[in-house]
């Protein structure tokens, strides 16, 4: 069975388990947070993209 979960919804998973660990605050998760939606508008925004999807699909090929 193939589970498919999108990289926002990975790291907003991560992020809210790192605050209520206490791992990381909410003040500084915040000003994460805003740093990737302002990268997100950045002329750098495709290539990080066609690097996360090369990073996925070279997973995917990994056959155990």
């Amino acid at each position: 069975m193939v589970i498919s979960l999108s990289a926002a919804l990975l790291l907003a998973i991560v992020l809210v388990v790192m605050i209520r660990s206490k791992t990381i605050k909410v003040g500084p998760a915040i000003v994460a947070a805003l740093f990737g939606f302002f990268l997100a508008s950045t002329n750098m925004a495709p290539d990080i993209n066609r690097f996360l999807n090369s990073v996925a699909d070279t997973i995917n090929q990994i056959k155990i």
